[in-house]
């Protein structure tokens, strides 16, 4: 099952049912299987002090990814900082649902083991995100 939640920001995301629907797909056309993924927007300042908390990391980000430890399938909390979605949107001159939708899936992935720490795997990571934001049959 996936899972939609708000933390300190007031947001209405639309087409859950669907979003939840192509994200269960993408996890299954990597092998996996969902156990449960929770999706929590939030604002800057709450994903900040978690970076601080959790990771060390004195910076703004879009996502944080916390896997559960669940080896019958994939589990875990992606936490996105909808203030960071907006300006990179901005940034990249892209609507904001692409952006949120591509941070959504960025995390997914992350859930699903891939990962972005060098030049190539950061390649891999895109790409792998291009290629399952293309099959969103949804707004």
């Amino acid at each position: 099952m996936v899972f939609f939640h708000q933390e300190d920001i007031s947001y209405r995301l639309r087409h859950k049912r669907a979003l939840s629907t192509w994200i269960r797909n993408a996890v299954e056309k990597e092998g996996l299987k969902v156990k449960a993924i929770n999706i929590v927007l939030t604002s800057d300042g709450f994903l900040f002090k978690m970076n601080q908390k959790y990771l060390n990391h004195s910076t703004l980000t879009d996502v944080i990814t916390f896997p559960f430890e669940n080896p019958d399938g994939v589990a875990g909390d992606v936490y996105l900082s909808l203030e960071r979605v907006r300006e990179n949107a901005k940034a990249y001159e892209v609507k904001l649902i692409d952006e949120l939708h591509r941070v959504m899936i960025h995390g997914t992935l992350h859930l699903c083991g891939y990962q972005d720490g060098t030049p190539t795997a950061k390649a891999i990571m895109r790409s792998t995100e291009d290629k399952y934001l293309s099959l969103r049959s949804f707004p």
